[in-house]
Formats: structure tokens, C-alpha cells, sequence
């Protein structure tokens, strides 16, 4: 895999790589997945609790998503960077939500501020790269070229 060619690029990497870690984390220890989001882990669980089945859902597709964010990278698919930034500020808003609404406990807010943290962080790496396109080139550049 070719490293980030990007200041937007390496910050998808990064989230790519960590995506990818906590959803093997969810997939092969759970239990230590919903200790770090502030999740209780009970001994046993009530029938019809599903927070398994809810935790390796959400892993798998965490671990996805680390694997598509990677994918871009690797491509320097801008448009999805920019794509990620409204989404990540939407994933924000809604987690932040769920804390104030007392439906997450406190320290999932933690999961909120990485995702609006993290498209702030793309947003200025993706202005960053135009400012240092337009500045060395006075031909304008192919959008959203994949290599």
C-alpha cells in the first residue's frame, strides 16, 4: 500500500487504521470494546439483550470501514475525503445527542469528539492541499483523479 500522498490523505490513513484496529478489537475481545465506550459488561446477560449481536454489527462494519478509508487513501479519492467531513460532523451531532439525551453514558462522547474532531482535521488538510496546489501550479489540477 502506497503512503498518503496528502495532508487530507494521511488524516483518512490514520482513522482508516484506527476504524479498522477497534472493530478487530470489537470482533475478538467485546467485552473490552464496550469498557473503553463506558458500556457496562455484565457477567451474564438477560434474554433478549442483543448487545452481542449490536457489538459484532458495528465491529464488522467498523473494521469495514477502516478497510474503504484505506482504500481511498491509497487512491487519493478526494471526493470522499470531502465526503467524510459531512458525514463525520453529522456522526458528531448525532452521538453528542445521544449523550445530552442520556441514551450513551458520558464517556461515549469521547467516540462524538473523534469523528468531529477528525473531519475538522480533513477539512483543514483538504484546504491545506488546495492552498499548496494553487500556490505551486498555475495549471489547475484534475479533480478527484484516482491514480
Amino acid at each position: 500500500m502506497r503512503l498518503p500522498r496528502s495532508v487530507a490523505g494521511w488524516t483518512i490513513a490514520v482513522f482508516g487504521v484506527l476504524a479498522l484496529i477497534m472493530g478487530a478489537v470489537g470482533l475478538l475481545w467485546p467485552e473490552a470494546l464496550l469498557g473503553m465506550l463506558g458500556f457496562e459488561t455484565p457477567e451474564t446477560r438477560a434474554p433478549g439483550d442483543y448487545t452481542g449481536v449490536f457489538v459484532t454489527a458495528s465491529s464488522m462494519a467498523s473494521f469495514n470501514m477502516g478497510v474503504y478509508y484505506l482504500l481511498a487513501t491509497a487512491t487519493e479519492w478526494r471526493a470522499f475525503y470531502r465526503f467524510t467531513v459531512v458525514f463525520r460532523l453529522v456522526t458528531f451531532t448525532v452521538f453528542t445527542l445521544a449523550v445530552l439525551g442520556d441514551v450513551a453514558p458520558g464517556r461515549f462522547f469521547g467516540v462524538a469528539a473523534w469523528e468531529g474532531l477528525g473531519a475538522l482535521a480533513t477539512a483543514a488538510g483538504l484546504w491545506w492541499d488546495a492552498r499548496r496546489t494553487a500556490e505551486t501550479s498555475d495549471v489547475e489540477p484534475v479533480a478527484d483523479a484516482v491514480h
